[in-house]
């Protein structure tokens, strides 16, 4: 018999956090799963040894008798074989299904893995002599009599939100009509404010319905925020294009700068020049769910040429081009 390394399988440090063991399953599972590989000899048997070794590391207490197990696992399968399964040191340890986690896992029970690939045991020597098999529950024998209950937890589905920035700044409520099973219902989302593109909204139980009152999946919604005609985003941080007249960059003054929310006031000094960058602190774009913990808003001076001036305004810059010592590159106007 093979010793299985469990934790190699799913590529993760035995140092693993059970949210870590989660994502590297699932990020398998997807990958392996046999609907996406239909026919494929080899993702089915590794997908068969993804889902022992989460029936394993996903339970704590399992995962604690295979930790405590290491390097002794021979010692115990020689004891097994001479005095029965309940000899040898580590006796009594070692039952079916012992101390099964709340609330259940993504694996797949043996009943449903022989569903998907017949009849043959898809669980490894390995784990049936020291786990005792697959599966989560176990049957009386009343049940038994009446055949196997056959469950399998709904799937994850994942649907693209488009979100404008103002949405993703004030947050907001969508509707979706979603339709599974041949079932269609309505669902009601609260987008948080802060959400960025690429983010992830779960609404948890409105997936794929399980099967033989198994839970039901997740919903997951991927966040794709459309361009913005007047702000960039980066991170928690705007940046917009502050126009600003000629006379106001040289003089100083005010600017009004927009903003997701009220516009702001900015103090211009004197002698601003083109493209000087300003800070609003506060004015960004809120944490994830926080709406009073904002990045900050940078404003880039735009200085705006006039697209025509009156005669009293070409006297003046023609006076003012004298002063600059331009005289002798100014024309009167024809």
């Amino acid at each position: 018999m093979e010793f299985k390394d469990y934790y190699t399988t799913l590529g993760v440090a035995k140092t693993a956090s059970e949210k870590e063991i989660k994502q590297a399953f699932r990020k398998l599972a997807r990958k392996h799963h046999p609907d996406v590989n239909p026919g494929d000899k080899a993702a089915e048997s590794k997908f068969k040894e993804i889902n022992e070794a989460y029936e394993v590391l996903g339970d704590p207490a399992k995962r604690k008798k295979y930790d405590e197990l290491g390097a002794n696992w021979r010692m115990y399968e020689q004891a097994a074989a001479s005095g029965g399964a309940g000899a040898g040191p580590f006796s009594g340890h070692w039952s079916a299904n012992a101390g099964g986690a709340p609330g259940g896992f993504r694996t797949m029970t043996q009943d449903e893995m022989e569903e998907l690939f017949g009849n043959q045991n898809p669980f490894s020597d390995f784990f049936t002599t020291f786990f005792g098999g697959g599966g989560f529950e176990t049957e009386s024998p009343g049940r038994a009599a009446r055949g196997r209950s056959r469950q399998r937890a709904g799937r994850d589905v994942e649907h693209e939100l488009e979100l404008t920035l103002e949405d993703a700044y004030h947050g907001t409520t969508r509707r979706f009509s979603l339709r599974h099973d041949g079932q269609a219902r309505t669902v009601d989302v609260r987008i948080p404010v802060g959400v960025g593109d690429g983010s992830r909204v779960r609404v948890s139980g409105e997936g794929e319905q399980g099967v033989g009152g198994a839970a039901a999946g997740d919903l997951y919604l991927r966040v794709r925020l459309a361009p913005h005609s007047i702000f960039e985003r980066k991170g928690r941080d705007l940046y917009v294009k502050v126009p600003l007249p000629v006379t106001t960059a040289v003089l100083g003054g005010e600017a009004e700068v927009q903003t997701l929310g009220k516009p702001a006031r900015l103090r211009i000094p004197p002698l601003t020049q083109n493209g000087q960058v300003f800070r609003l602190k506060g004015f960004g774009m809120p944490a994830v769910g926080k709406a009073d913990d904002k990045g900050d808003l940078y404003g880039r001076v735009d200085v705006q040429l006039p697209a025509q001036i009156s005669p009293e305004e070409r006297a003046h810059y023609e006076a003012l081009a004298k002063l600059s010592g331009g005289a002798a590159n100014t024309h009167s106007a024809a």
